[in-house]
């Protein structure tokens, strides 16, 4: 039997190497030519000094692995149990979702800004940000303004606009994203938030107020939107991502009726919207880095006890986290900070510290900056009654 693995990214490379562990024939298809590589330094290290694909290329555990790369995937047969290339196709056992997420532009006229998602669009950023330039980043999320903070130190002019009222408002709540503006303010950032865009030009854009922002370079960095119009038609639910169970199997909007789509259909890594029993049970696609290898490793779990005839348990709690590096300030993360309400639990907003993320009495996530030891502490914590929630701090 043969399993695909559409996407070349980590979380396809992980969920091959666990289908292969399990004896199973898997190729992976990828739209880029390169091998997987890592994605965050693209806003940071590899942005200020030029890196290749093979300089970022995760090690890869099995040298059994069948590969087809820079051959996009434009349509899947369930039916027929085939995915569709421009000019072939490849027929499947079972399929695994790993076609993670491209970056979200906004729909307003004029000529589009630079984006940042592949190693092609690093390089080709880090060619426009010589010392001196002036750099617009149109939104405040992390790649924003890890963005952001790598162009001061490489000599540019940074203003940052967004509609949001601060940075990283959603995932780390406002006092903990004034704190970091702060610290972008004292390293020369303009911000102007907010406020939308409503236009582009060759040399700024106008913003959704009529004033107008002027620039060399423009980055749009508004978010992300996940890569499903190749699965259209096939009866899976696309709404955001793939809806799958908690063994990562997709849910289907329709009775199949037919033989061929009842083979086992999974998703993986930031397409894959799922419950997760830690938190509660509402799908939900979530985008940090260490949801790729725990769904990559899980799908090829479920795979195999699928293919042999078995039911896999639903019992998947992984425990997301992430990271961002700031000027000298390193974010770390676990669980899910932004279903919680943030509670300062030492240091400072403007500071190192860590703030605390309840919902009710739960602690559903935690967030320390510069905190790295004592945030580890936590990691068994998340999920459980807190006896000594704090309130909030001003």
């Amino acid at each position: 039997m043969t399993v695909v693995v559409v996407g070349a990214g980590l979380a396809g490379l992980r969920a091959a190497e666990a289908v292969r562990g399990h004896g199973l024939a898997v190729t992976v298809l990828g739209d880029e030519r390169h091998l997987p590589y890592n994605r965050p330094p693209l806003s940071k290290a590899a942005l200020r000094e030029s890196a290749t694909a093979a300089d970022l290329a995760f090690r890869i555990r099995r040298d059994d692995l069948g590969w087809r790369l820079g051959q996009p995937v434009v349509g899947l047969d369930l039916y027929r149990r085939e995915v569709l290339l421009a000019d072939d196709t490849v027929p499947f056992d079972a399929l695994i979702i790993a076609t993670g997420i491209r970056p979200r532009v906004l729909p307003v006229p004029g000529p589009p800004p630079m984006v940042l998602r592949t190693v092609e669009d690093a390089e080709a950023l880090r060619r426009a940000l010589t010392p001196g330039r002036r750099l617009l980043i149109i939104g405040a999320g992390f790649i924003g303004c890890e963005v952001a903070a790598t162009a001061r130190a490489m000599g540019c002019a940074v203003t940052v606009c967004a509609a949001d009222a601060e940075p990283m408002i959603r995932p780390l709540g406002e006092h903990l994203g004034a704190g970091l503006r702060r610290r972008h303010e004292q390293a020369g950032v303009e911000f102007h938030l907010g406020v939308g865009v409503s236009g582009y030009e060759p040399s700024g854009v106008t913003l959704s107020d009529g004033r107008t922002l002027t620039a060399d370079v423009i980055l749009s960095a508004v978010g992300s939107v996940p890569n499903t119009q190749w699965c259209a038609g096939n009866g899976l639910d696309l709404v955001d991502g793939v809806l799958t169970d908690n063994r990562l199997c997709a849910v289907r909007t329709t009775a199949a009726g037919e033989e061929g789509a009842e083979a086992p259909v999974l998703a993986v890594g930031d397409i894959a919207r799922f419950p997760n029993p830690l938190f509660d049970e509402v799908p939900r696609r979530i985008e940090h880095w260490s949801m790729p290898t725990d769904t990559g490793r899980r799908a090829g779990a479920v795979i195999a006890a699928l293919l042999a005839g078995q039911s896999p348990a639903l019992d998947f709690r992984p425990l997301p986290s992430f990271w961002s590096d700031q000027y000298d300030a390193t974010l770390q993360s676990f669980g899910m900070p932004a279903l919680g309400v943030p509670t300062l639990a030492s240091g400072s907003w403007d500071g190192d510290c860590i703030v605390e993320y309840h919902r009710d009495d739960v602690l559903v996530g935690v967030v320390g900056v510069n905190r790295t030891r004592e945030l580890a502490t936590y990691r068994p914590r998340i999920g459980s009654v807190s006896d000594a929630s704090q309130p909030a701090a001003d």
